[in-house]
């Protein structure tokens, strides 16, 4: 049996035990302090006319002009517009590079650069920025890092969106936040610009493939769109005239959720048959659809109708859209701001996010209300403390520009890539993930790298973990060809080390494990300890259980009981599931210090190569196939037998053939 970090093992008077840490997000709280505002409030841009366009003024950009050379073209086709801003070899290039990472080709995949660098050397940005990536990981390329810099610099200049997060990210972890905060504010705005309803952003939420060192089987199970069982059943419950089935198939195809594609027409459809039944959730989202025009011809009176019957069924979010109507002036006699603060207080009043939003964006811009940032401020951190992403962005501007609040650009940074990682460059996600369900590891893995790339930490973490579990299998291709072992790692230790700079804590513990255990490299504690520092730093409870074994170890830290035992109650503070392996180390503790150089503590120390022997002789004997089925069948043998003579010694049969159990409260007396 192989564990995570390490493990304690008693034998006769102590018992094995194992701890595992479960990786938890952490909730992301905003706080907002005095020495946050600033006096100041000048009019730095904070009144675009984009701010308060909730449902949109105008038809919906493209993707082709939104991110420019997407990979759109190859996943969706039918979807996609024409891609006149790139050359028909680029696609080409890009076609075989994503072929070839499927096909585990070689051959294709060299060919497929040189066509690539080709079209790169000709100018195309979108061709420049896939050499940045290609130079990046060191892909039928040697390793560069000024290369990948300097084709993603140009791919920039030429308006290649990706290139641009892909050297935010680089600027943000060399902590040059006047740069990175620059190129985040202008993928932000595009991210805002693809928004498709108020409430929140079209992104799919990136799937983390795996939980720890195992497959993530439940969340794979529920991305699996139309194939999914679940799925079926609701619509079969939908079909059969259940209306909040209907509304969640609606939802589904409107987002675009649970690995289905975004469906306007569908969800349309859905949303009607649940309205026609009562549902107000529906009547709220139709109402949206009409008022933006989403799939259907643009029509304010049938949203203002909608969203009416919403709000008299007690959805209060409704509240927002009436709001909306009444600010433009859309399906109303006329604008009357009074109205339209009114209807949002009432969002906010029952704690819905867009509620405090709106009524920011109210006291920042003076409609219907005298200015006042500050109080807009404070709707601002509301809105955003519950996620809603046009909340951050304009806390970003307002840290960006030092308009209401005091200008800080590593908070303004911070937020601007929240709504950045929203853009319409996320749908690398989704196509990566379908690529995963369908086996497709390579073309999988290749996406995740991609979106390493721009800074995403779930991608960074799945294409990590691809390495690791599927070896050779993950179709990595190196300078010359498959990835060796040695490369393998390296990749796979700076993509966990990425991913733990963002806040994944699992990261930093897997790499201390690597150099503690030598896995891919060489055995080092210094290094080790160093990896579990900085995963307790992000209170990680199984790092500060290791940090206090190599200390009680004197294992690349110094031998230190008093540091062992701190260590030890601040894993057990940090997760109360620690409490029986802390209490077995604590104990091991108090030997060591009352007990030194005893056999005691010598049989202590003995007990870990006793474990992997152990563990060697459970894995090559027992668990080998044909053993373990002659062993199981003994233990049911020698279980039966026990059972049967057990029977026996407590059971006295009637003497006339009654079958009467008796308890035996003395000595059997025979008849004479």
């Amino acid at each position: 049996m192989r564990v995570s970090g390490h493990s304690i093992i008693f034998i006769s008077l102590f018992i094995l035990s194992v701890y595992i840490h479960r990786v938890q997000a952490r909730p992301f709280v905003l706080v907002l302090s005095n020495d946050d505002f600033n006096g100041g409030f000048g009019d730095n841009g904070a009144d675009e006319s984009s701010d308060f366009d909730e449902f949109g003024e105008s038809e919906p950009k493209s993707e082709e002009e939104l991110d420019p050379g997407s990979w759109r073209p190859i996943f969706e086709p039918n979807d996609s517009a024409v891609h006149a801003s790139a050359s028909p070899q680029y696609y080409s290039g890009l076609h075989k590079i994503l072929s070839a990472a499927s096909e585990g080709n070689t051959t294709l995949m060299e060919e497929a650069v040189s066509e690539i660098d080709s079209s790169a050397s000709s100018g195309d940005p979108h061709a420049q920025s896939v050499m940045g990536f290609v130079y990046g990981i060191g892909m039928m390329r040697e390793t560069s890092r000024s290369k990948s810099i300097l084709h993603h610099h140009f791919a920039s200049e030429g308006g290649n969106m990706q290139s641009k997060m892909a050297l935010a990210f680089r600027y943000l972890r060399q902590n040059m936040h006047d740069k990175a905060v620059e190129l985040y504010a202008e993928l932000a705005e595009t991210a805002v610009n693809s928004f498709l309803i108020s409430k929140d952003s079209p992104m799919v939420e990136p799937i983390r493939i795996h939980i720890g060192t195992e497959e993530n089987k439940d969340a794979l199970r529920k991305s699996r769109g139309e194939e999914d069982e679940d799925f079926q059943i609701l619509e079969y419950q939908a079909e059969k005239g259940n209306s909040a089935a209907m509304h969640k198939i609606g939802l589904f195809y409107y987002f675009g959720l649970r690995g289905l594609r975004r469906d306007h027409a569908k969800a349309l459809y859905w949303f009607s048959k649940a309205v026609e039944k009562g549902e107000p959730m529906s009547m709220e989202l139709l109402g949206e659809i009409y008022a933006r025009g989403a799939g259907v011809e643009r029509n304010y009176d049938k949203a203002r109708e909608c969203l009416t019957l919403a709000v008299k069924q007690g959805l209060y979010s409704a509240f927002n859209g009436l709001g909306y109507l009444y600010v433009k002036g859309y399906g109303v006699d006329t604008r009357n701001y009074t109205k339209a603060r009114e209807y949002f207080e009432m969002a906010a009043n029952n704690e819905d996010p867009s509620g405090h939003y709106n009524l920011g964006v109210l006291y920042l811009k003076g409609i219907g209300v005298k200015k006042d940032v500050r109080r807009a401020t404070k709707y601002f951190f509301v809105a955003a403390n519950a996620g809603q992403p046009k909340a951050f962005y304009q806390l970003a501007k307002m840290f960006h520009t030092g308009f209401g609040l005091t200008k800080n650009l590593e908070m303004a940074t911070t937020f601007y890539k929240l709504v950045a990682e929203r853009g319409p460059w996320s749908s690398l996600s989704r196509w990566a993930l379908e690529a995963y369900l369908k086996g497709d590891v390579g073309k999988a893995f290749i996406l995740y790298l991609r979106m390493s790339e721009l800074g995403y930490e779930v991608a960074q973490s799945n294409a990590a973990w691809i390495l690791d579990k599927y070896g050779e299998r993950s179709m990595c291709m190196g300078v010359s060809g498959f990835c060796t072992d040695k490369e393998r790692h390296d990749r796979a230790h700076s993509l966990w080390w990425r991913a733990s700079e963002q806040g994944n804590e699992h990261a930093a513990l897997l790499i201390g494990d690597a150099y503690y255990y030598g896995r891919g490299t060489e055995r080092d504690f210094v290094r080790a300890a160093e990896a579990y520092m900085y995963a307790k730093s992000q209170s990680n409870a199984q790092a500060m259980f290791n940090l206090g074994y190599m200390h009680e170890h004197g294992e690349g830290l110094p031998f230190d009981l008093h540091l062992a035992k701190r260590y030890y109650d601040q894993a057990l503070q940090s997760d109360a599931a620690a409490k029986l392996p802390v209490t077995l180390a604590l104990a091991s503790v108090w030997v060591r210090r009352n007990y030194a150089d005893t056999a005691l503590v010598q049989v202590l120390d003995s007990l870990p190569e006793v474990y992997r022997k152990v563990e060697e002789w459970v894995e090559n004997v027992v668990l080998e196939e044909g053993n373990a089925t002659i062993l199981t069948l003994f233990l049911c043998l020698m279980t039966v037998l026990y059972l049967r003579g057990r029977q026996r010694r407590q059971v006295v049969l009637d003497p006339v053939g009654a079958d009467v159990a008796q308890p035996l409260a003395g000595p059997v007396a025979f008849p004479q």
